[in-house]
């Protein structure tokens, strides 16, 4: 009976022995597996990853991590380098960059960390007015848009000063926003806010100013002249004084620049009236005709003689004695030396005939005379003569 208990119990233990024969023999062949991995220290795009692989080399390392190798990626070893135990691998995807420069466009592929680093692996070199967006310490971001805009001279003449600086923008909207330029409602700008501007452009900017002046302004009286026959032709009286009247006027007026450019009146009131000047005219005519005497008697001498109208230059057209040459253009008058002959004269001129000395002239001086005609053909024709006069008592 014990025997056959022993014999009982022996053979249920056999398939518990095989089992921990079988898992002994697994997880001897797993640690003997694992053990012969290789172990990779692995920089993934700046991040650190130690990885166990039995790959043999670089490439079939990213392929057990499902990692595409891009041939602008950066990648050391190269991916067709046998792998050893504790390799180090470094491993930098490439983004893809659109750089636009001075509206050139070109797309890259790069392994730079920031803006700065793809510029210069692209030997773009940057001036020191020049404008990058984003800034050259931003780090690269796939499908990234790098906008650079090349510095260049401008001058801008502001209320007329003037001013040569450099400037990145497209438009003058874009320059004056750029220089912190405000414009007020009047002020203008030439060329226009959309206008498009390039190298060496000058750019107005003009301040326009509206204001209000109001000014007082004389207002000139008229002279009103009627005709007096009471009075001799030729002669003049006052009948009323004149007076000046006062309105004033309300403007206005634009300053460009400082500089009034126009003047518009608005507003127009009569502060004081104005009082026209009378003045009496004689109409009654004189007797300005010298006529032949019975038994005339006087002296006789020699005279140098030229002639003049009432219109010669510098002439007012009065006698010296009143008489009013253009109311009389027929009137027989000459001028003389006053020492000479006294003005009021009765004188007998050949060539000329009688007439009245009644007028005195600065190059008159001495025995010299100067004869009124009517009009200057008749003054030419006269001339220069030397005649004999006589003066009568």
């Amino acid at each position: 009976m014990k025997n056959l208990i022993s014999r009982s119990v022996s053979k249920k233990k056999w398939p518990i022995v095989l089992a921990s024969l079988v898992v002994f023999a697994g997880t001897f062949g797993f640690l003997l597996f694992e053990g012969s991995k290789k172990t990779v220290a692995m920089t993934l795009n700046g991040q650190e990853r130690i990885v166990k692989t039995h790959a043999d080399t670089v490439r079939e390392v990213f392929d057990e991590l499902g990692l595409e190798i891009s041939s602008q990626d950066y990648l050391f070893p190269a991916k067709n380098s046998n792998l050893k135990d504790n390799q180090k691998i470094v491993w930098k995807q490439a983004k893809q960059v659109t750089i636009v420069k001075d509206n050139e466009k070109k797309t890259v592929w790069t392994t730079a960390d920031t803006v700065a680093g793809l510029l210069r692996n692209q030997n773009i070199t940057l001036k020191e007015h020049d404008q990058v967006l984003p800034k050259p310490q931003k780090s690269i971001k796939d499908k990234m848009k790098i906008n650079i805009q090349s510095a260049f001279h401008l001058t801008y003449v502001d209320g007329g000063k003037k001013k040569r600086v450099w400037s990145t923008s497209t438009t003058v909207a874009d320059f004056l926003k750029q220089q912190a330029i405000k414009l007020n409602t009047l002020d203008r700008v030439e060329p226009s806010l959309t206008a498009t501007i390039k190298k060496n452009d000058e750019i107005h900017v003009i301040r326009v100013e509206k204001v209000t002046d109001v000014v007082e302004e004389p207002v000139h009286f008229a002279v009103i002249t009627k005709k007096d026959e009471s009075l001799a032709n030729g002669k003049e009286k006052t009948v009323r004084e004149g007076q000046k009247g006062l309105v004033s006027r309300e403007f206005e007026v634009f300053y460009e620049n400082g500089k009034e450019v126009s003047r518009e009146l608005i507003r127009e009131q009569k502060l004081k009236e104005k009082q026209d000047k009378i003045v009496a005219v004689g109409a009654k005519e004189l007797d300005l005709q010298v006529s032949r005497g019975e038994n005339e008697t006087g002296q006789e001498f020699y005279v140098s003689t030229t002639a003049y109208t009432a219109d010669c230059n510098g002439c007012s057209g009065r006698t010296a004695t009143g008489i009013n040459l253009r109311a009389n253009p027929n009137v027989k008058v000459v001028a003389v030396d006053p020492s000479i002959i006294p003005l009021g004269t009765k004188v007998f001129v050949e060539g000329y005939g009688y007439a009245v000395a009644a007028d005195t002239g600065g190059a008159i001086k001495g025995y010299k005379i100067d004869l009124f005609f009517p009009s200057r053909s008749q003054a030419y024709s006269w001339g220069v003569r030397k005649v004999k006069i006589k003066v009568l008592n």
